[in-house]
């Protein structure tokens, strides 16, 4: 979609300089951009690609000039250009049809300009709301609820009772309310732990392709409003994810842990069960946390098993140092040569 420059501004709140009248119609690098696309400089020293680049239009700090070019100022131009993107590349929506392949339980509730692609399938029960589009291969469980304006991308599976709020997308793959690994040992043999709970996720959650999240065992778990999770991520029975956290791949959450708000995890990351991790903590990648362990607010962890990131960069440098030290120590042990030894 073509707006001008002076439309990008206004729509991100910014100061405009130059020509408003700029047509822009995408978002580039500045080495690919062509003149009707949006680039941005959040530091001095990619100030010569800008200058160079076909791009008209540019996002800046404060204060920043570029001569020939039309500049957009916002205090975050890495943001407001991921901002200005979604607004201009928005993706167009199929048709609002059902699919004639499409099989449609006939006590499902479909809202207004709904897609349900090719060979879905949408249970007895199900309600889906306003404006959400359903791909092709989707299924939805006996008693799935889907929030307006959500959209489920080929092959995701919502098992019965799960609950979506509004504005989430789903990648392929995804699977939301299977069984949680709950076992309990008896009598020589495992015996299943009920797994009768459900999935509940909040506005506006992204979930990356072949993630999964568990059903409860007895209780609910829970994803917050604005989460982001990447692909290959699992996501264990009975886990609490709060608002506006961040979880990249193939990290596993096991059963019972809590992130607070905000929080940041790394990929590969694995949390134990009943884990703690306070609002606004950063875990890296490939950190392990022990069961029942905390992470307490604003903390930035790493290494298995986690503990602060000066601590870790402490040992660290000492682990690198190991052959070196082992060396030393062996000589240590061995002594000084004896007097016989010198004398010969």
């Amino acid at each position: 979609m073509t707006h001008t420059a002076g439309e990008v501004a206004q729509y991100l709140g910014a100061r405009l300089e130059g020509d408003a009248l700029a047509l822009v119609s995408g978002v580039a690098s500045p080495d690919r951009a062509s003149a009707e696309d949006l680039i941005y400089v959040d530091s001095p020293r990619h100030r010569g690609r800008a200058v160079e680049s076909a791009a008209r239009c540019v996002l800046v700090r404060p204060g920043l000039r570029l001569a020939g070019k039309t500049i957009i100022e916002t205090s975050d131009p890495k943001f407001a250009f991921a901002k200005a993107a979604a607004w201009l590349l928005r993706k167009p929506s199929p048709p609002p049809v059902v699919h004639p392949t499409a099989i449609v339980a006939s006590s499902a509730q479909l809202g207004a300009n709904v897609s349900v692609g090719p060979y879905a399938v949408l249970e007895e029960e199900t309600q889906v709301g306003p404006g959400t589009v359903i791909e092709a291969f989707c299924f939805l469980g006996r008693g799935a609820r889907v929030g307006e304006s959500c959209w489920l991308h080929s092959r995701v599976t919502l098992y019965a009772g799960s609950r979506l709020g509004n504005c989430v997308e789903l990648h392929s793959g995804v699977v939301i309310g299977g069984d949680g690994f709950g076992y309990v040992l008896g009598e020589g043999r495992h015996q299943k732990f009920p797994q009768i709970g459900r999935v509940e996720i909040g506005d506006d959650v992204e979930v990356g392709c072949n993630a999964t999240i568990d059903r409860g065992s007895l209780e609910t778990t829970q994803i917050g409003e604005g989460v982001k999770i990447d692909n290959l991520v699992h996501i264990a029975h009975n886990v609490k994810v709060g608002a506006h956290s961040v979880i990249a791949a193939q990290t596993g959450i096991s059963g019972s842990s809590t992130l607070g708000n905000g929080v940041t995890v790394g990929g590969q990351v694995g949390i134990g069960d009943h884990c703690t991790i306070e609002n606004e903590a950063v875990v890296g990648g490939q950190a392990g946390i022990p069961n029942g362990k905390t992470i307490r607010h604003a903390q930035i962890v790493w290494g298995t098993p986690a503990r602060p990131l000066d601590k870790f960069k402490q040992q660290y440098a000492w682990f690198a140092r190991l052959p070196e030290l082992a060396e030393r120590i062996r000589k240590l042990e061995k002594g000084p040569p004896s007097h016989d030894d010198s004398a010969t």
